[in-house]
């Protein structure tokens, strides 16, 4: 019987709980270094801003991943909020109220429609979360028929568009409070939000019980499809709130803004499983993840490097999570 681990055991525990944050440091060491530009309280807030979009998507992921899901479908969800919030106010000059509210709406909608798909229909998670990807971005590239969104754009019907994007509703994204970009207080409250729920409620309790085993989940009394259910709203209205600050941060509705960010938002998630040894998905993981991989693009960015070439990094940090936590589950559970 071994009574210690081997060196090559250590080594993984130590990259499954510590590799995130080595990766972070290291990835701040060397860019500090090669770039005076890289350090200051500009650049930081830049990223700050720019992984706030990425975090609430991840969050969305988050919980369908808790409950033993995912969900391809946050980036397509979150194009059809940009280009809807910013129509609102372009095409129908509508109130601020009515701008934020009924992209949530959608957001919800599609949750919905991928419950029913996935709780009632059966249809595998993957499956029907890919098929929803394809059928909303049709109808956001069919809603817009294919044009971005903005101020005094010209219309297919003749004349000008007779709305414009208010500045109170610009200060969402692009405005500042206490010294922060206003979109990191709303990613800092939403991530703290998101941990409680997961870590310090009851709810957040059967969200992970109804991952890890439905069925004694379901002979404890839970009612994992209304679960599912809810986890998988949840991922749709992160995906809205994501459109939304898109759209003030950029002051346009951006057709298919979503999908690249929707790989980003992925990877958050697992770098998040092996921030300190957590090895689920979880809040403050996918913060952490958001951060490594959007100061990671950053840098590069300082360094100019090609940004068709920033899709291999993002992949390649991926395939590192995936093969970090995977290792360490399988050994994990070769010893149990």
């Amino acid at each position: 019987m071994k009574t210690g681990s081997s060196p090559k055991e250590k080594a993984i525990q130590f990259l499954f709980k510590y590799g995130a944050i080595a990766l972070l440091a290291i990835i701040i060491f060397y860019f500090s270094t090669v770039s005076d530009a890289f350090l200051t309280y500009g650049n930081f807030s830049d990223i700050m801003r720019s992984i706030s979009i990425v975090t609430l998507l991840a969050l969305g992921v988050t919980f369908t991943l808790v409950v033993d899901g995912f969900d391809l479908s946050v980036g397509s969800t979150m194009s059809l909020s940009t280009v809807v919030t910013a129509s609102l106010m372009v095409w129908y000059d509508m109130p601020l109220w009515l701008v934020l509210l009924l992209p949530l709406l959608i957001g919800v909608l599609a949750g919905a429609v991928n419950s029913f798909l996935i709780v009632v229909l059966g249809i595998p998670d993957l499956l029907a979360t890919l098929s929803m990807m394809y059928i909303v971005a049709g109808l956001h590239r069919t809603y817009t028929e294919g044009y971005s969104i903005y101020n005094n754009m010209p219309l297919t019907s003749g004349g000008t568009a007779p709305g414009q994007l208010s500045e109170a509703f610009l200060w969402i994204g692009q405005g500042q409070m206490l010294g922060l970009p206003v979109p990191v207080w709303i990613m800092v409250i939403l991530v703290l939000v998101s941990y409680l729920i997961l870590n310090h409620t009851r709810w957040g309790r059967v969200l992970y019980m109804t991952g890890g085993n439905a069925e004694a989940a379901t002979l404890s009394g839970v009612n994992v499809k209304k679960v599912k259910f809810t986890a998988y709203v949840v991922s749709g209205i992160f995906a809205s709130m994501a459109g939304i600050l898109f759209t003030a941060r950029v002051g346009s509705g951006q057709i298919d803004a979503g999908a690249p960010l929707m790989m980003e938002a992925v990877a958050a998630v697992f770098v998040g499983y092996s921030v300190l040894g957590a090895g689920k998905p979880n809040a403050l993981g996918t913060f952490f993840g958001a951060a490594v991989i959007g100061i990671l693009l950053n840098g590069l960015t300082i360094l100019n490097l090609p940004y068709y070439a920033f899709d291999i990094i993002k992949g390649g940090v991926l395939v590192a999570a995936l093969a970090v936590t995977y290792v360490y589950a399988k050994k994990k559970f070769s010893k149990s």
